[in-house]
């Protein structure tokens, strides 16, 4: 589905057009059929020759009614430029199309329309010559122009039939399972409450559905919805929807609000956007310049900071960052408009690219610059990387929230980030920029090379204290640790590459005279006291780090080859006579009752072995 607008001078007959094609009146105001001119947003549909469904978007024409006009165009998929034949290009349609050009609305017709009123054709050929010029430097450069007469109906058939061929070159609305829903209209009815319309996009709508309005968070559920006044279960990306919601009341709704489902958008004070300031706007914009800001269907004052500019001329475009009076709940990509609140004018817009600033950037920093331009103009494969550019991982459904890509436009574009180095997979659809992730090992390098440089006879950091100190949760954690390889992990400990204890001569000959020690007395050895007495307290830890020395309990040590004897002894006494009690074990090695037990409750402790009343079982682990 796709919603089309209708724009133009007031006096160019938008709403006649729309009525003689669709049989409805977008005027639905008193004052506007008094008065004989659109004021706020009108809407109508057709159904086409080739069986599809389209809405129209009436928006107000006078000058007065520009800021209701904004409300309208934001969610619009093509136009419909009308402009009348007895009259020709007016100031007001050269403002509607600078709004349709910043906006990036490149799909649409011109509808020279009164063709009636004109009985000269070589006028109506100097008219479209000049629309032609009009046009020339904006996203309707190429439109079709279809001469029609709304009092005839002349020219009508020919505008639906390129109306069929205009949409036939335009893709669907994607469905990105993460609707959001710019509320243009609030009223009530009788028995039913509180009803919003508006043009859905990013995902569908259900009724039931739970939904979430901001920017002021409240929470609703959806009681029923109506597509071109059909009653629907749900709503799909590009049509024009009523809400009925329940469980929120008409008077904290207002136009501009966005319904999302909760958790998927969230409310902003300060953007930063790329700006065109339009070449005919009266004065440069100058830095905290006071302007109005519209987004969708919303609308803020808001003061400009220029990032990258003393002052913005006419016909120039720079980095800006805005802050806002008013939260507004926006998403990267998105378009907007500013005006000067008075006198009133609209003075350009562009693209939000970070709807959410760490913080007020200090001026002409070109590291910012260069992130924001990254942002923006980066390939599909920068743009996944800058959207997962942060502390953790982010979702898949994340990127795709960020970046507006289809599935295949964002599997392609992951593809690409991966094979260039600029992305990081780590497993169940988790990424992570690269340079975040380097940011992270980096972290963790310095972290362990620290350590080393002060516990040079330690192998390494337990696993657990170096989470700690990097501040990372567990998971996170672990997939980065599998991810890299310049840190090596087992046993609970982590450690350099290239990091190995090296002992000196001194050291190198206390160690030989403790393993002498220790196989002299082989199952009654030295303490770890007595031990540490002949090599020093850091040397036992490297031997029992490097694997030589097993510790059993806090004093109790064995050498490596007489515990795994003693291991192998113990399991084999169980499966021979179903278990193996203390005293037995003490007998068989001809050792005391502390090194027996110690053993025992270490091998509990690992789960090699169970105790069962006074004596010990197999466990489920094996040695």
């Amino acid at each position: 589905m796709r919603v089309i607008g209708t724009a133009g001078h007031v006096d160019h007959g938008k709403s006649t057009l729309v009525r003689a094609l669709t049989g409805i009146d977008p005027d639905r105001l008193a004052e506007e059929k008094a008065r004989e001119m659109t004021i706020d947003l009108g809407f109508a549909w057709l159904k086409l020759a080739n069986g599809e469904t389209i809405g129209l978007v009436d928006v107000p024409g006078h000058r007065d009614f520009i800021e209701n006009m904004l409300a309208g165009v934001g969610g619009i998929d093509a136009v419909l430029l009308v402009i009348a034949a007895d009259e020709g290009v007016m100031p007001q349609t050269r403002e509607h199309l600078a709004i349709l050009d910043l906006l990036g609305i490149q799909n649409g017709l011109v509808v020279l329309s009164k063709t009636d009123m004109v009985d000269d054709p070589d006028w109506l050929d100097l008219i479209e010559h000049d629309i032609r010029q009009v046009t020339a430097s904006t996203s309707l450069a190429t439109a079709h122009i279809v001469r029609v007469s709304a009092r005839t109906g002349t020219g009508l058939a020919a505008l639906q039939d390129a109306l069929v061929a205009l949409l036939q070159t335009m893709p669907d609305r994607q469905d990105y399972n993460h609707p959001r829903f710019p509320i243009d209209r609030v009223f009530t009815i009788s028995g039913f409450g509180s009803v919003v319309t508006g043009t859905l996009m990013g995902g569908s709508l259900h009724v039931g559905d739970e939904v979430e309005l901001q920017p002021s968070a409240l929470r609703a559920r959806i009681r029923g919805l109506q597509s071109y006044k059909q009653a629907v279960e749900s709503a799909e990306p590009g049509s024009r929807v009523a809400v009925n919601l329940a469980g929120v009341e008409k008077r904290s709704i207002v136009r501009g609000s966005v319904l999302t489902h909760p958790g998927q958008l969230r409310a902003t004070t300060m953007v930063d956007v790329h700006f065109r300031h339009l070449k005919d706007a009266e004065r440069p914009l100058k830095h905290n310049a006071q302007v109005k800001c519209f987004v969708g269907a919303a609308e803020s004052v808001g003061y400009v900071r220029l990032l990258s500019d003393d002052v913005l001329q006419p016909g120039h475009e720079g980095w800006v960052q805005i802050r806002l009076e008013s939260p507004m709940a926006v998403a990267q990509g998105d378009r907007f408009i500013l005006r000067y609140p008075s006198p009133s004018q609209t003075i350009g817009g562009g693209v939000i690219v970070n709807p959410h600033p760490e913080r007020r950037w200090r001026r002409f920093q070109a590291d910012v610059i260069a992130v924001l331009e990254t942002q923006m103009a980066g390939s599909p494969a920068e743009r996944v990387a800058q959207a997962a550019q942060g502390r953790e991982p982010v979702k898949r459904t994340v990127l795709q929230k960020q970046t507006g890509y289809s599935d295949a436009e964002l599997d392609a574009a992951i593809a690409a980030a991966l094979a260039d180095g600029r992305l990081v997979d780590l497993g169940e659809g988790l990424y992570l920029a690269m340079t975040a992730a380097n940011g992270v090992w980096r972290q963790m390098r310095d972290v362990l090379a620290a350590f080393h440089a002060q516990f040079p006879l330690r192998l390494g950091m337990p696993q657990e204290e170096l989470r700690s100190k990097l501040g990372l949760k567990a998971a996170f954690f672990n997939k980065m640790l599998e991810a890299q390889n310049r840190v090596m992990y087992a046993n609970g400990i982590t450690r350099l590459t290239e990091h190995h204890i090296v002992f000196t001569p001194a050291q190198q000959a206390a160690i030989t005279r403790l393993m002498d020690v220790l196989q002299a007395a082989p199952y009654t050895p030295p303490s770890f006291a007595e031990a540490a007495q002949i090599v020093s307290d850091d040397v036992v830890y490297a031997l029992i780090d490097l694997g030589e020395i097993v510790q059993v309990q806090a004093d109790v040590i064995f050498a490596a080859s007489v515990y795994a004897e003693m291991v192998s002894e113990v399991l084999r006494l169980i499966d021979e006579q179903g278990s193996i009690a203390a005293n037995a074990l003490r007998d068989r090695f001809q050792t005391t009752r502390k090194y027996a037990i110690g053993l025992l409750e270490h091998l509990d402790a690992l789960n090699i072995t169970r105790r069962s009343g006074d004596s010990r079982v197999r466990g489920t682990r094996r040695p």
